[in-house]
């Protein structure tokens, strides 16, 4: 009984190693089916349970103006910064925001008012010049800064979560600003050659604010256009300068144009530039008068304002959950 008994042990563990032998023969390990994760859902569908979104998606129209609505001190603070933080490493600071246009409407009046005499058909050809750079430069540096709107703050634009529109129209903003420190410039040089306040004069508040939002409009089409072609800053200079060589900065395009074919003239005529350019200069010069202005002169400016402030909006916020990735 006792080697029977003792065997008893080592037959078991015979068996026992039999048993791992069968089981590891041929290096393979049976494995029974896993269970789908999350219960047989898709990844929408368990998103959809756990009240999950995808991070940075763009949200409806109306949400997504309401969000920047709530977020509009957000965008003043900012365009109050990019204010004071310009032309601190110049020695004449703010200045310079005067400055500029000034010496810019200096160079065109050498050029275009004392050598190519563009000032013919214009009483007030100062005032008729310093109205169109000033008005002109408005749109110009909105354009600019709105190019590099979303390409220049990725930093900004990947750190916080807000609606990336804020950034475009907080650059409008800044431009705005500028001007209308300028404004008191350009009143000034007015009121010397000879120009007298009155009621048209009121008119410079509904021109200022339909070209500010006509300018929002199109640095939002500029901002996405930049974030993804990143040549846009280096070209649009020359785009620049050529629009406003079309626009009668210089020149009293009534003037110019009287002989030019119907196509060219309407073209002009309904250039957004030049008819915020002549609304400004019909409010403050009394001599520009309104038989030099393009028919239905303030439709065609509030035409714009809405065309490209809604559409520029609506182009932008299309692209809203692409800003900073890539």
């Amino acid at each position: 009984m006792t080697p029977r008994d003792g065997q008893g042990p080592r037959r078991a563990k015979r068996t026992k190693v039999s048993t791992v032998s069968e089981t590891t023969h041929d290096g393979a390990v049976a494995v029974g089916p896993v269970p789908p994760a999350g219960g047989g859902l898709t990844p929408s569908q368990l998103a959809a349970k756990y009240g999950l979104s995808v991070s940075g998606a763009r949200p409806g129209l109306a949400e997504y103006v309401r969000q920047l609505w709530s977020r509009r001190h957000f965008i003043s603070a900012f365009a109050r910064a990019r204010v004071s933080a310009q032309y601190t490493q110049a020695r004449l600071g703010q200045l310079w925001q005067v400055l500029t246009p000034l010496l810019n409407a200096a160079v065109y009046y050498f050029i275009f008012g004392l050598l190519l005499g563009t000032d013919r058909g214009v009483d007030n050809f100062i005032a008729f010049l310093v109205t169109g750079v000033f008005i002109f430069t408005f749109t110009q540096s909105s354009v600019l800064a709105g190019v590099r709107a979303v390409s220049g703050n990725l930093g900004l634009i990947r750190a916080l979560h807000f609606p990336r529109a804020s950034l475009p129209i907080a650059f409008t903003l800044v431009q705005l600003q500028q001007l209308l420190m300028s404004m008191f410039v350009l009143l000034a040089i007015v009121l010397m050659t000879g120009e007298v306040p009155g009621p048209s004069w009121l008119l410079v508040a509904p021109a200022l604010v339909l070209q500010c939002v006509f300018n929002a409009g199109l640095a939002l089409v500029m901002a996405r256009l930049g974030s993804k072609m990143t040549d846009l800053a280096q070209l649009m200079p020359f785009i620049l300068r050529t629009w406003m060589y079309a626009s009668g900065v210089m020149y009293s395009i009534s003037h110019f144009a009287a002989h030019a074919p119907a196509v060219v003239k309407i073209a002009l005529d309904v250039n957004p530039a030049a008819v915020y350019i002549d609304l400004m200069r019909f409010a403050l010069i009394e001599s520009f008068t309104s038989e030099q202005l393009p028919p239905h002169v303030w439709a065609l400016a509030l035409g714009w304002a809405v065309v490209m402030g809604v559409g520029g909006f609506v182009y932008f916020w299309k692209a809203e959950e692409r800003y900073g990735r890539g």
